[in-house]
């Protein structure tokens, strides 16, 4: 989670102002989402088309071809330790453009009222409602049924969160929510002070941050029942838990462009004086590549979490050198 977060960060989301979309469909449609990956996919890109088009329209200096750029996580589990697939997107809050002859712009969202994202959610629940008609997944009258439900009929868009270009932190914060695993570590609590999956005797205690729909605010479970609920949410093979859309694109044109701007650029460093470090001679050993940007040893990554580093002893002790893993 907080490897993601600090990558995406730091590599890949450009310096400008992010929006977090999450969308939760009705129950009925759920189990589909959960189970068939096709079906999951063909929503996410129903919402991205429509989210596309609303920041369009809430640009007034973007153009018809202007694209948006996202990141999306499917999380397939609910705070209660529940199967309750739903999306989480962090959108661009605008979109980018290039002209064959110009450099590329980005055009904020000044006009994302919340009668647009309301408009999203009533668009996102008629197309997918239609699309399950035509797949077979619903009949005509219970997708007609579904559609005249009060409000968005178990259709539900919220884009509240909003992180301003230059607040970096809050960018990393708002990955790692969007990256969550399952569970946390926190909430989980033994009754006993060594429990085993053999023993039956054997409790925990899994707290919820709020009261589900029972209004229970906790799980009482032995070892085993705590897997067999975590193993629900183990997605398919070969399913990407977080994939990038528009300008993010691995394939997009204009990605490396997009990826820096707004970067602050790098200041260079000041040329050591003569005789401070010895120039390498030309037999010297090459340098070792540079690791993949998405990997972070450990220590620069526990130091980041916490604020502390870890290689640095509180006694004073210096500590032995060697590869950090």
């Amino acid at each position: 989670m907080c490897e993601v977060a600090a990558h995406l960060t730091d590599h890949v989301l450009p310096h400008v102002p992010a929006r977090q979309w999450v969308l939760s469909v009705p129950k009925r449609l759920r189990p589909y989402l959960h189970h068939d990956v096709r079906v999951a996919g063909a929503v996410l890109q129903i919402l991205l088309r429509t989210i596309r088009a609303t920041l369009r329209r809430s640009s007034p200096t973007a153009s018809s071809r202007a694209q948006l750029g996202a990141v999306s996580f499917f999380h397939r589990f609910g705070s209660s330790l529940n199967v309750h697939p739903h999306y989480h997107l962090v959108v661009l809050d605008g979109v980018f453009s290039k002209a064959d002859d110009s450099e590329i712009a980005f055009h904020e969202a000044y006009d994302l009222t919340p009668d647009r994202i309301a408009q999203v959610e009533s668009v996102v629940q008629k197309r997918v409602l239609r699309d399950f008609r035509r797949q077979g997944l619903l009949d005509e009258v219970d997708a007609a049924g579904m559609l005249n439900w009060q409000g968005s009929g178990g259709f539900s868009i919220d884009a509240s969160v909003r992180i301003e270009a230059e607040d970096r932190a809050g960018i990393e914060r708002l990955v790692r929510y969007c990256a969550r695993p399952p569970f946390a570590l926190e909430r989980l609590h033994a009754l006993c002070s060594t429990p085993s999956l053999a023993s039956p005797e054997s409790r925990l205690i899994y707290r919820f941050p709020k009261p589900d729909i029972h209004g229970r605010t906790e799980l009482l479970l032995t070892p085993l029942e705590l897997l067999e609920a975590i193993a629900k949410f183990v997605p398919p093979p070969q399913v990407h838990r977080h994939r990038y859309h528009g300008v993010l694109a691995p394939n997009a044109r204009f990605r490396p462009h997009v990826v820096a701007f707004g970067r602050p650029e790098l200041v260079s460093e000041e040329p050591a004086a003569e005789g401070d470090v010895a120039s390498p001679s030309p037999s010297a050993e090459p340098a070792p590549a540079p690791a993949s940007p998405a990997k972070i040893r450990w220590a620069v990554l526990l130091a980041r979490i916490y604020d502390v580093l870890p290689l640095l002893c509180p006694a004073g002790h210096r500590a032995k050198r060697g590869p950090v893993r």
